[in-house]
Parts: structure tokens; C-alpha cells; sequence
């Protein structure tokens, strides 16, 4: 038997490729073909998204945009590569989403409404009111949301901001903030900030309680450490890419009604319509009377969006997003004239509005239907990914093409929301861990040589699904194999080559850019103080009890309290060997309390303090037992902005 198995293994050694180095930074012959494949397929001549993406532009930026401590938060010639027919190593439809991406600038929409787009993945559009701008979404980081106000006021006259409004609970549109206003400014009443219903709370649970982990996939989601260029980083889909800077928050003034409002801000009238549990727990849209103007936020604009985005989240609700558009589509569509977003560029004329709407409509009930439609048929989550296909119109509205979300990926976000994340196969209930697994696959393989040569063999006939997953696996079992990670990297890199979609790329390309050298720990930071400042105390409690390790827990049990005398609050600390179970108020038996204020607890949570410099200025007190702090903070996990994902 054993010999047996060493003769096959021999003999499957054997296909090997003569043990050559795999290529990089080329599109294989298949790559190409596939690619090809796709320009024949889609109609990528059309111009009509290239005139409505250069329509009404005023003003440029001409050099880069530089964050307060002097490094680039932005810069200009980016993407300058974008020109032409897509190369082999581009999928040409998501080549030609990216160049519409691309194009920046400050662009009038209609007088009175503007919109700085192409400096950041998301767009800021500035209304201009009786007294000032009102800001909607001012991106993700503040240099370039402050770059685009300059450049507004420097071309169309200087107005003060007077109101800023956060259409949703996502960091880039709201990490900007200070770019536009001040926390000064908003305590004195010269500015305003609306938010949806649940935006604090919701803000809290994306950026705080799973931001570490979220940080971490964001890389790879986005492609932050993947260089630009045709064989790397070429866009997101949603946008071009990330802003770099810190990331900032301030409080909103009032978060508005679930059941939706009309104000009027500075002399506009908004109609404001909820749309939770769509794109984002916490959301809306509005309609612009004045100018028969729908900005959709998110949950309407040029892409098929992530039913379930890849950096982690809840799992959206398809059905509730297709029929709050119908909704949109009914209340508005023949009252508008034009229709933007806080991604993308606008469509002008009412019949192109409620086209698009009707479309991205259907995209998500589609999705949701057929992924129904199947399971009832007993197929399973990764039988539905491979059938689903994509409907009539996504051949002919580019807006609803998997250029972020994919009808791959989100019908299994569907499946997951109504089924979970079992898919009824028996073995998959209590499988082994990857590691675990993957060490017994390549012994039951006949070993790394063998499982290698299959790999390599994968690679020339271009069958890169199959060859990922074998080739993954062996660097689980054997993760210092550096011929099973070369060849993987290559493999990776063509998928990535092949995707329209610019999240998959971008998660191809990063696996492939691991996996040849070690990660830069650059992930995204959502955890500054500034975004600590805005989160409720309890809420902030609960996060750090998200961090107790009970294997660090070394002390006894006891009840800890925090006093916060510049908030007149109180948290009490329930710490237990297992679990810490933080609620409002003061405990009588408290074993220890600590007087601290809260802007010095965000200090101290986000790594700029220490606390002994705090108690040995005098900016903190205690009495009772101090060891039980210590107790508590050496049972705190630290949270490491890197962590492995393409190697064990």
C-alpha cells in the first residue's frame, strides 16, 4: 500500500513544470483570452457614462494633497495609467469603470448643487444654502475633504459650512469631518450635523467593537498596500481607492426620525426618507424639491453593492434594499430631474433616473429571489454562487455590474442571512480548522511535492480555482514552502488579472503581494480618539469587554468604578474570570475607583497616554485597591492592526 502511494506520488511529481519559477506581473495566455472574452461581450464603446462623468466640470486640483502632519494624503497622478484599452492584465470592464472613477474634480451638478469627486473613494457634494454650504458625506479622511471645500470656495466664492450631513454609519463618509468644520464650531451653534436614526450606535459597533478585525480585512478589500498600476491597485468599483490620514468623528446634533422628515436647512428643503438596514444599519436618502434633485447616499449608485462586504459587517437585507428603490422609484423618480450619490457620478433626465432606479431595483431582488429560488431546491451556498448568473439588463446597465458587490459573492450573503453559515453538507457542521485540515489533505495527497506538482500542473491549464485552493492549502499544512508560495501567488494574480469585480482584485493582489513579502502594518485606523470622542461611555464599555481574555485574567473577581467628572457619568465594572459586564451607574462594593475624565480615557484607549502618566499627574485618582486596575488592563487583549491571512 505504501509503496502504492510513493509510485503515484512519483509519478504525479512527475507533471511538474520542471520546478520553474512561476511568472509575475504577466497575464497568462488564458487571462488574456478570458479578458478578451469579456470586450467582446459588453458594450464598453458606449460614452454616454464618460459625457455624464466630465459633465460640469469648473475646477481641478493640480497637486497633491498633503495630511496636517505633512505626508500625502492623496495624489493627483494616481491614476494617469488609465488610459486606453484595458491591458491583458485588466479585466476591461472593470478597467473602464475605473478610468469614470477616476476622472476628479469639482463638478457642478446643477446651479446651487456641487460635488467634489475623484479625491477620496467617496464623493462630497456641497448644497449651496442661504447663509453657507451645507456638506453632504465629507469623505473619509480630512485632507481631502478640506482641499475640496478650498477649491469650492476658491472657485465659486467663499461661504462658511453651516451644516454637515452624514448620510450613513461607513467611515468615509463621515472620517473627514474636521476638513470641513471643528468641534469649536460645532459646540458655538455655527454648525449643524444630521445623521440617520442609529448612527451613533451603529457608528460604535462598525469603527469600535469590530474595527480591529475589520482594519485588517479593509486592506485586502480595498487594496491599500497593493501599488497602482495595469498589473496592480487599479481602482475599488465603488471608487478609486482610500484617502490616507486620520480618521475623525464628531457627535451629530441630532439624528433624525426612523419614520423619516422634511426640514428646511439654511433655506433648502430637504425630504428625508430612512433606509436602514439597507447599504448600512443606519442610513438615508433625501429629495432636493428646489431642484428636482434624489441623492440616493449609498444604496443607489454605479456599482452592484455588497450584500455582505468582505471586510465584515452584518448581512445586509436584499429584499428590504430592493424595496425601499421601489419606494425611491414611486415617491420621486417622475419629480426628479437629476439623480447623484455620494459615489459615482450623477444621471441627468428623468427617464434615465427611473431606469437606473428600476435596475438597481431589480439587481438586488434578483439576487435575492434566485438565491431563494435554489435553496429550495436543496443546493447549497456554493452551488447557488456558481449558478446564479447575473439578469438581462446587467449586460446593458453597467451601474448594476459586480464591480463591488458580485451576484457570486452576494447571493451567498443571501443564503447566510436566511440559512446561516452551514450549508447542509453534514461534514462542513464541525469541520477541522484550515490548519488541521490542511496537514491531513496533503498527507492524504501523497504529500507537498505531490500536492505541488498538481498545483503547478493547475497553473498551466489555467485552472486557477482549483489550483488556488490546492496550493492554499499546502501553504496552510507547510506554510514555509516557498515554491507552494510562489505558485500560489501566481495563481492569485491571475484571478485578480480576471476580475471585474475591484474588490476581488484587490483581494487577489494583496494575497498574491503577501504571500512573496511580508504585509506592511498599514491597515486602516478607525479607532483614533477623535472617533472615540463620539462614542457613548457604555458603548465604549462594551467594546473594551470585547477585549477580555480570560486566560490573562490573573487577579480574583471584583466590582471596579469609573467616574467621569467632565461628563457626570459613572460605569461600573462587573470582572469576572470570564467575562466583564460593564453597566451605568456606581457600585457600593466597588473594589476600586477611578476618577478620570473621559477625554483622557480616549487617550488612553487609543494608545496616546499611559495610565500611570495620568495618576502621576494628578489628571486621574483612585482609591481602593489599585492592583484590581491592573487586573482589569493586563486582562485586555492588545490589538495588533496585522494579523495573518493568506499564510497560517
Amino acid at each position: 500500500m505504501h509503496a502504492a502511494r510513493s509510485l503515484v506520488a512519483a509519478a504525479i511529481a512527475g507533471l511538474a513544470l520542471g520546478n520553474a519559477s512561476p511568472p509575475q506581473g504577466a497575464a497568462t495566455d488564458q487571462t488574456a483570452q478570458h479578458n478578451q472574452a469579456v470586450a467582446e461581450r459588453l458594450p464598453l464603446s458606449d460614452p454616454q457614462d464618460f459625457a455624464d462623468a466630465r459633465r460640469g466640470l469648473l475646477a481641478q486640483l493640480d497637486s497633491d494633497i498633503a495630511a496636517s502632519d505633512g505626508s500625502i494624503a492623496w495624489s493627483i497622478d494616481t491614476f494617469d495609467f488609465l488610459q486606453g484599452a484595458a491591458p491583458p492584465t485588466a479585466n476591461p470592464s472593470l478597467w473602464r469603470q475605473s478610468q469614470l472613477a477616476a476622472i476628479h474634480g469639482l463638478f457642478e451638478v446643477v446651479p446651487g448643487i456641487y460635488q467634489i469627486r475623484g479625491y477620496d473613494l467617496s464623493v462630497m457634494t456641497l448644497i449651496a444654502g442661504d447663509s453657507g454650504w451645507i456638506v453632504i458625506d465629507p469623505l473619509l479622511s480630512a485632507a481631502p475633504a478640506r482641499a475640496g471645500l478650498e477649491l469650492a470656495n476658491a472657485t465659486l466664492g467663499q461661504k462658511p459650512v453651516v451644516a454637515v450631513l452624514y448620510t450613513h454609519s461607513h467611515a468615509d463618509h463621515f472620517g473627514g469631518v474636521m476638513g470641513v468644520t471643528s468641534r469649536e464650531e460645532l459646540a458655538a451653534g455655527d454648525v449643524v450635523i444630521y445623521a440617520p436614526h442609529g448612527f451613533t450606535r451603529e457608528t460604535v459597533g462598525e469603527s469600535v467593537l469590530a474595527g480591529n478585525a475589520m482594519s485588517r480585512r479593509a486592506q485586502y478589500q480595498f487594496g491599500t498596500n497593493v501599488p497602482p498600476g495595469p498589473a496592480g491597485a487599479i481602482g475599488v468599483g465603488l471608487g478609486p481607492k482610500l484617502s490616507a490620514g486620520t480618521i475623525g468623528l464628531l457627535p451629530p446634533s441630532r439624528e433624525l426620525s426612523p419614520d423619516g422628515e422634511t426640514l428646511d436647512i439654511d433655506g433648502i428643503t430637504f425630504e428625508f426618507v430612512d433606509a436602514g438596514q439597507t447599504e448600512a444599519p443606519s442610513e438615508f436618502v433625501f429629495y432636493l424639491p428646489q431642484f428636482n434633485a434624489f441623492h440616493g447616499a449609498e444604496v443607489v449608485t454605479r456599482v452592484q453593492h455588497n450584500i455582505l462586504t468582505p471586510r465584515g459587517a452584518i448581512v445586509r437585507d436584499s429584499l428590504q434594499w430592493s424595496r425601499k428603490i421601489d419606494e425611491f422609484l414611486m415617491r420621486f423618480g417622475s419629480r426628479s430631474d437629476v439623480m447623484l450619490a455620494s459615489h459615482h457620478w450623477p444621471s441627468w433626465g428623468g427617464e434615465a433616473v427611473r431606469a437606473k432606479l428600476r435596475n438597481q431595483r431589480d439587481a438586488y431582488r434578483y439576487i435575492h429571489d434566485q438565491t431563494l429560488r435554489m435553496a429550495n431546491q436543496g443546493m447549497t451556498m456554493d452551488e447557488i454562487a456558481e449558478a446564479i448568473g447575473e439578469p438581462d439588463f446587467a449586460t446593458t446597465d453597467f451601474g448594476v455590474r459586480g464591480y463591488y458587490g458580485t451576484f457570486e459573492h452576494n447571493s451567498k450573503a443571501v443564503y447566510q442571512r436566511y440559512f446561516g453559515w452551514w450549508n447542509a453538507v453534514p461534514a462542513d457542521y464541525a469541520a477541522l480548522p484550515k490548519v488541521e485540515e490542511a496537514k491531513k489533505w496533503i498527507a492524504a495527497l501523497g504529500g507537498g511535492a505531490a500536492a505541488l506538482a498538481q498545483g503547478e500542473k493547475a497553473f498551466s491549464d489555467g485552472d486557477y480555482r482549483w489550483g488556488a485552493r490546492l496550493l492554499q492549502t499546502l501553504v496552510f499544512a507547510e506554510p514555509d514552502n516557498a515554491a507552494a508560495k510562489a505558485w500560489l501567488a501566481a495563481i492569485y494574480e491571475q484571478l485578480g488579472y480576471q476580475a471585474e469585480g475591484g474588490t476581488w482584485r484587490n483581494i487577489y493582489l494583496s494575497a498574491a503581494l503577501e504571500l512573496r513579502a511580508p504585509a506592511d502594518n498599514d491597515s486602516l485606523n478607525t479607532v483614533t480618539a477623535s472617533v472615540l470622542a463620539a462614542v457613548p461611555t457604555l458603548d465604549l464599555f462594551d467594546a473594551l469587554a470585547a477585549r477580555f481574555n480570560p486566560k490573562k485574567m490573573q487577579g480574583a473577581e471584583a466590582v471596579l468604578t469609573f467616574n467621569f467628572p467632565d461628563t457626570q457619568e459613572s460605569i461600573s465594572v462587573d470582572m469576572r474570570k470570564s467575562v466583564l459586564f460593564p453597566r451605568a451607574g456606581t457600585a457600593p462594593d466597588a473594589a476600586v475607583t477611578l476618577s478620570i475624565r473621559r477625554s483622557d480615557l480616549n487617550l488612553l484607549l487609543a494608545q496616546e497616554v499611559q495610565l500611570p502618566q495620568l495618576l502621576a499627574s494628578g489628571a486621574a485618582t483612585f482609591a481602593g485597591d489599585i492592583a484590581v486596575l491592573g487586573t482589569l488592563f493586563g486582562a485586555l487583549d492588545e490589538q495588533a492592526p496585522y494579523f495573518e491571512i493568506v499564510r497560517p
